[in-house]
């Protein structure tokens, strides 16, 4: 069967992940081993799936451009990242207040390189969806949102939230010297039971939640909008540097100006 490489062979490890191999039996294989670890775990990892050496000079060319146009964001928030919830009291310990802190690129602001070659790779993009469990995805259309790409450093973390999208896809960049591990709770609530008494008990550490390391080039998806997830705060001078695809069902999908300039302090 032909593969649809397009020289992505300089960037990814196509030949223990064959995302090229588009309906072959290797590629069948892979998404099969997908979807089963998104039922059993609520996410896959694929360790290395772009070679280490090409992550790290990926996140290494963006260094200065997160030291003079990067995007800081602070934030308090709950764990729903909304102001309140109607059934809930503002001083419910389900809307507890947390802070997040991180620096953000935006895809304007990437270049031609690895990420964004490999962002609109249709192979890619069609892996992605098989895995999924969806007939098709199409890359957004906005020219801020459709990737971006975090910079954690010390004393900085992402923390507790839930997804407003049922999957997220990042890529790991680059490891920080400690810290910055990714915990999470799956299946903490779902579409028919909020479980606040369940957040609760969570937010006070009354829940353990599970943790990973990743490694740099690996690919992970996540099914974020029901299991809370965050990560711990970073720690030595290397900063956790990470980068998230958004995809959507419908093609051309774009954020409103107040959600730009909320998540990334410009409209345009």
């Amino acid at each position: 069967m032909p593969t649809q490489t397009d020289g992505m062979q300089d960037i990814l490890d196509l030949t223990r992940f064959p995302i090229d191999q588009t309906g072959s039996p290797a590629w069948d294989a892979l998404v099969a081993q997908c979807r089963a670890d998104l039922v059993e775990h609520g996410m896959f990892n694929l360790h290395g799936m772009m070679h280490p050496r090409v992550a790290s000079q990926a996140a290494q060319s963006l260094a200065s451009k997160f030291n003079s146009e990067s995007f800081s964001h602070t934030r308090s928030h709950n764990i729903y990242f909304k102001r309140s919830i109607p059934e809930l009291s503002d001083d419910h310990p389900a809307l507890a207040q947390f802070e997040t802190s991180n620096r953000t690129l935006c895809a304007d602001q990437l270049g031609q390189g690895a990420l964004m070659r490999l962002y609109e790779w249709p192979p890619f993009i069609a892996f992605l969806a098989a895995c999924m469990g969806k007939d098709q995805l199409f890359t957004m259309g906005d020219p801020l949102a459709r990737v971006n790409v975090m910079s954690y450093g010390a004393g900085q973390a992402l923390n507790w939230h839930f997804d407003r999208s049922e999957f997220t896809t990042t890529l790991l960049l680059q490891a920080p010297d400690q810290g910055g591990a990714f915990e999470y709770r799956s299946d903490l609530r779902s579409d028919e039971d909020p479980n606040y008494d369940g957040v609760t008990a969570l937010l006070q550490g009354q829940d353990t939640p599970r943790q990973i390391e990743l490694s740099e080039g690996t690919l992970n998806v996540f099914a974020g909008k029901n299991t809370a997830h965050r990560v711990t705060p970073v720690e030595g001078d290397s900063a956790r540097v990470i980068a998230v695809f958004s995809y959507y069902e419908t093609p051309d999908v774009m954020f409103s100006e107040e959600e730009r300039v909320g998540f990334y302090g410009r409209a345009s």
